[in-house]
């Protein structure tokens, strides 16, 4: 067939990708943004905003399910012991993610949980690598030595080692390898629901353990900071529901590149709303990452086969 016989891409497709777009700059926007509601959340402590956000997180994943039907697929994991066992370990991993980027939002280190997230496609290949020994392109070899570079100058020049940083890094890349172990036989909503569900009984000893040594907010400060941290389970899974809409309409490579909007977001809240700061060491390293960034949105545009993204 000739090229001019070869349709192209229909109103439908092109309306379908501009939604996708969409979806995926409101979902990594959210995240980006996420550090202002932590600060909206004072006096309560990352260890309360976690267990609560746990709790509710699942409370609204349920009431989600129950309106569209998915409660059985949701209780059908449950009888799976492979998806069990996998979903138990991503529920410990995300929630050390969320308990980090808590602890880095209110206590004025944003910009180590920017950094973090910036690295974090670094660590996800380096874990391809050594885990599931897949093969690299050059571009992407070039993106691990110069993040590694960064860490060093972090480290030998401003003082100390990003541990805030590395950490989120590397719970999330590993929290992505494990959700990519399961592959996607449940839904991303199930799959949140059922992750929330193994680490509700430890979220709920916390905040029992918080309201015995009265540092528990949840009812002392008010209605409108009891709705606040009530909103936490649609602050979680609303960027989770536009992610998996972008992804359904996107192409990888494509998502791969909006990803970058949460952590430039929380980069912008650092510095002009945070005012934290940025001494030439510091900047020495998030120009680093930031080449290493580039390098990687290189390869991912020359070669679009990159791995999906793993699902917050």
């Amino acid at each position: 067939m000739s090229d001019e016989m070869t349709p192209g891409p229909g109103p439908d497709q092109h309306r379908r990708a501009r939604a996708g777009v969409g979806y995926g700059f409101g979902a990594y926007a959210i995240w980006g943004l996420l550090p202002l509601y932590f600060v909206l959340l004072a006096p309560a402590t990352p260890y309360e905003i976690v267990a609560l956000r746990v709790v509710f997180s699942l409370l609204f994943c349920l009431a989600l399910l129950a309106v569209t039907g998915g409660l059985r697929q949701y209780l059908r994991v449950f009888r799976d012991r492979r998806a069990v066992l996998a979903l138990g370990a991503a529920g410990v991993l995300i929630a050390g993610n969320w308990l980090l980027y808590t602890v880095a939002a209110t206590t004025g280190h944003t910009l180590e949980a920017s950094l973090g997230y910036f690295i974090n496609p670094i660590v996800a290949i380096l874990l391809g690598v050594l885990v599931l020994h897949e093969k690299l392109r050059p571009l992407q070899w070039a993106a691990i030595a110069v993040g590694v570079v960064a860490v060093l100058v972090m480290s030998v020049f401003y003082g100390s080692v990003p541990w805030l940083s590395l950490g989120l890094a590397f719970s999330f890349g590993f929290y992505g390898l494990v959700k990519s172990r399961l592959g996607s036989r449940y839904p991303a909503l199930v799959t949140l629901a059922a992750e929330t569900t193994m680490i509700t009984p430890l979220a709920l000893v916390a905040v029992a353990v918080l309201g015995v040594q009265g540092q528990t907010t949840l009812l002392s400060e008010g209605a409108g900071h009891f709705l606040l941290l009530l909103s936490a389970g649609v602050i979680t899974a609303v960027p989770l529901l536009l992610f998996g809409a972008a992804a359904s309409r996107l192409p990888l490579s494509t998502v791969g590149m909006i990803q970058y909007v949460a952590p430039i977001g929380q980069f912008i809240l650092a510095t002009a709303v945070f005012h934290e700061a940025m001494p030439p060491e510091r900047w020495a390293g998030f120009v680093l990452v930031w080449i290493a960034v580039v390098l990687l949105v290189l390869d991912a545009v020359r070669a679009p086969r990159a791995p999906r993204l793993p699902r917050r």
